[in-house]
C-alpha cells in the first residue's frame, strides 16, 4: 500500500485504467480529507515528539463481490485514495496477478528508476574529505 500511496496519481491512474474497467463498488467511507500528527524521534531514537499536522485522504469500499479495500494517501486527493483502496481490494480477488502484473510491477519499477537517479545525481556532487597525518605527532 505505501508504494500505492507514494505513486504518482496521474500514473496510478493510467496503470489502473490499462488493467481494464473498474470493478463495481460502494464506498463505505467516502473520500473524505483530515489530518493526521506526525511524530519524531530525536536522532532516531530518541523520545517521541509531535512533530507536526500532515493532510491526508481516507477512503474505504467494497467491491460487489464483497473484498473490503483500505487507503490513506497524502494530501487532498480523492481519486488517487478511492483508486488506492480500489487496489487493495482488488489484491484479494483472483485478479491480484493481474493487478501486480499491471500496476503494482510498473510502480515499484518507477520508484526504484527514481530512486537511482536521485542518488546517481547526489554521488555526483559527493565531495571526499581526508585528514593527512603530520609526522611531528608522538
Amino acid at each position: 500500500m505505501g508504494l500505492v500511496a507514494r505513486a504518482d496519481p496521474a500514473a496510478l491512474a493510467g496503470l489502473l485504467a490499462a488493467i481494464g474497467p473498474e470493478p463495481a463498488h460502494t464506498f463505505l467511507r467516502a473520500p473524505e480529507v483530515g489530518s493526521v500528527m506526525v511524530r519524531g524521534r530525536a536522532g532516531g531514537t530518541g523520545a517521541p515528539f509531535n512533530l507536526g499536522e500532515m493532510t491526508v485522504t481516507r477512503c474505504t469500499l467494497r467491491l460487489d463481490s464483497g473484498e473490503v479495500g483500505h487507503a490513506w494517501v497524502a494530501g487532498r486527493a480523492r481519486d488517487h485514495a478511492r483508486r488506492a483502496a480500489l487496489i487493495d481490494a482488488l489484491m484479494q480477488t483472483d485478479r491480484a496477478a493481474e493487478v501486480r502484473a499491471g500496476v503494482l510491477d510498473p510502480l515499484a519499477r518507477r520508484e526504484r528508476e527514481a530512486r537511482a537517479a536521485r542518488a546517481a545525481k547526489v554521488a555526483a556532487t559527493r565531495v571526499e574529505f581526508f585528514t593527512l597525518v603530520r609526522g611531528e605527532d608522538p
